[in-house]
């Protein structure tokens, strides 16, 4: 068998990552995030760029020494074209696009969010593990997209469902700053819901026809709650945190629970699999090994490290793509929204 080296490069949106798969293992996944965001409340893209520039060739030269291999050992380049943050695509795209000029190894264009789907498949040695059958469903849900996707096979998926406004990590990072507690929210939230009662207060709840999410009204209903409480006691907030957090968690939960179990019994389909940042909430976890459990579907969910932004998802990818000999034109230029 030939062996099939792939070096995969992320640099979407803040985080900066390169990994080596080698015939479908794992060899090396370095990532290394920014932390001058967090005075601004949230990802400032000049900011992002700029670290990108100088992550991005100590990231993959640990990454290529971590795998034991040499660059010269390299069947082919897969990076993140998109979707993201303009400036970062451009950064990791050109160093990628010099890479395979410089060794003659072909490019590989991964989507950002195809690469949270294929996540569920990288695998290492020792640690092999089952993977999703297709047809399978996946809940992709990260900070700037909540979709339910078709995935038929390793290259070709459907987006049955997709939300029409904010996604549900971009509302729970907004609720966290409205709150002031910090960025990222997703974590944040997560420990404070732990310890609250997650039936303490009733938000806006959606109501969109069909798979479609929309999360902009319950983000509207937090924030007027906030208003209202506070105008009668300032300290309303710091009172009622964990029950803040946790109300708001179970609410974005239930939307996303509800529209994904319509899809399985639409479908038919009981293999269900979730993805991107999104996943490593708590409370979603659960209310996918509950339905687990019970029967109602068989859940795939990614160990954490593969829940956030990183390049083994892309070079895992990348590597069917390459099985496929689907390259990439050197000229063909990043993109900063969905393609669908």
């Amino acid at each position: 068998m030939q062996d099939i080296i792939i070096l995969g490069i992320e640099s979407s949106c803040d985080d900066t990552s390169a990994a080596v798969i080698h015939n479908g293992c794992l060899l090396s996944n370095v990532t290394a995030s920014q932390q001058v965001h967090e005075d601004y409340g949230g990802v400032v893209p000049e900011l992002a760029s700029r670290a990108h520039q100088q992550n991005i060739l100590p990231t993959v030269s640990e990454a290529v020494k971590k795998a034991g291999i040499e660059l010269e050992d390299v069947s082919a380049v897969a990076c993140t074209l998109g979707p993201g943050l303009m400036g970062s695509l451009l950064v990791g795209v050109s160093f990628a696009k010099g890479l395979c000029v410089s060794l003659s190894r072909p490019l590989v264009s991964v989507n950002h969010l195809q690469g949270h789907v294929l996540a569920h498949f990288i695998q290492q040695k020792g640690k092999e593990h089952e993977v999703p059958e297709f047809p399978f469903l996946c809940l992709l849900v990260s900070g700037g997209n909540s979709q339910i996707v078709l995935v038929k096979s390793y290259n070709d998926m459907e987006i049955v469902g997709k939300t029409i406004d904010d996604a549900a990590g971009e509302t729970i990072d907004k609720c966290s700053k409205f709150m002031g507690l910090g960025y990222p929210g997703g974590p944040i939230i997560d420990k404070l819901a732990r310890l609250g009662n997650p039936n303490a207060f009733i938000f806006s709840k959606p109501h969109i026809k069909g798979y479609d999410y929309s999360f902009s009204g319950l983000k509207t209903s937090f924030l007027y709650k906030l208003r209202e409480a506070v105008s009668e006691d300032p300290d309303f907030i710091e009172k009622n945190k964990e029950d803040l957090a946790a109300s708001l968690e179970r609410t974005v939960v239930e939307v996303l629970m509800d529209k994904l179990v319509k899809a399985v019994k639409k479908t038919g389909i009981r293999c269900v699999a979730v993805a991107g940042g999104v996943s490593a909430n708590t409370a979603l976890r659960n209310a996918f090994v509950s339905r687990c459990d019970s029967g109602f579907w068989k859940a795939f969910i990614p160990p954490f490290s593969y829940t956030t932004d990183n390049a083994a998802m892309i070079a895992m990818a990348g590597y069917y793509k390459y099985l496929n000999k689907d390259f990439c034109s050197l000229d063909t230029p990043a993109f900063s929204r969905v393609k669908v």
